[in-house]
């Protein structure tokens, strides 16, 4: 059987982890001298009161090569071929990380693959590759949907400001907001495996109002769509937002989580956004 492993970005809720028997492979925060692994040491709920009264701004990092080898071998060992998919390398060394772990397993079935993602449109990779290897489908036929996925994806979110992605180094081409924003809301896309600006607005609901804009003139009219919206210490404004995809699009599937510590860094709290992907038949 094939068996998906992906990384704490990913941000699934635990029940959907369970259920498909989904492992994650925690990534690192550091406090200063404190490392935390998210999702096992530090919740969501902890990081974004850490943030908010540390002196010291944190730093995140990826696991190890031994961490995923760890994963591999239990799986590989017992008969399965895994799956990995992970946070867009150029955002993280999460996926060197992986692949180094693969060569330390010469000829254990094991395929990582870049995501060129992260957050929602890495969970609706990792969730239609769990669904599709519970159906019974070959990895070959699981590996061509992913490629389609990972083009057809639309990843969009709003943030209160650009300094966490600034300080964090992971800001890519949005950093041609910097300088212009005094209180304009920037609205942001993960295109190509990095952060790029896609449009602004003067307030929060307005910068909604124009993601919701860019996703209807990205998609086809009555189209099904599976949804993921994340959100960071913003839910009541992410409710909002699912309501108005509900009434704009066909969303045959839809979930809303919260982003942890690791994307919290870099993006910080108050962040709102969605991925939305084409549904196919399995």
């Amino acid at each position: 059987m094939i068996k998906v492993v992906t990384d704490s970005t990913c941000y699934l809720p635990e029940d959907v982890l369970r259920q498909h028997d989904i492992r994650v492979v925690p990534l690192n925060v550091h406090f200063g001298q404190h490392l935390y692994r998210e999702g096992v040491d530090l919740t969501p709920e902890q990081f974004y009161h850490l943030l908010a009264t540390s002196p010291v701004l944190p730093t995140t990092s990826q696991p190890s090569p031994g961490e995923f080898r760890q994963v591999f071998a239990e799986l590989s060992s017992v008969g399965h071929q895994v799956l990995c998919l992970v946070i867009s390398s150029r955002l993280s060394g999460t996926y060197q990380s992986a692949i180094e772990a693969q060569q330390t397993l010469p000829g254990a079935p094991v395929v990582v693959l870049d995501s060129f993602s992260v957050a929602a449109g890495l969970a609706l990779m990792v969730l239609t590759a769990a669904e599709m290897a519970a159906a019974g489908y070959p990895m070959e036929a699981i590996l061509e949907r992913l490629e389609r996925l990972r083009h057809d994806i639309r990843l969009y979110f709003v943030v209160d400001t650009l300094e966490y992605l600034q300080k964090g180094g992971r800001i890519g081409k949005a950093a041609a907001f910097v300088g212009s924003l005094l209180q304009i809301k920037p609205i942001l896309a993960i295109q190509d495996g990095i952060v790029q600006p896609l449009d602004r607005a003067r307030s929060k609901p307005k910068a909604l109002e124009r993601l919701l804009e860019h996703f209807e003139a990205g998609l086809k009219p009555g189209q099904p769509l599976q949804c993921i919206l994340v959100h960071a210490q913003a839910f009541n404004e992410t409710q909002q937002l699912a309501a108005a995809l509900q009434r704009r699009f066909h969303c045959s599937r839809m979930l809303i989580t919260e982003v942890g510590a690791v994307v919290g860094t870099h993006v910080g709290p108050g962040v709102v956004g969605a991925a939305l992907a084409p549904m196919e038949d399995q």
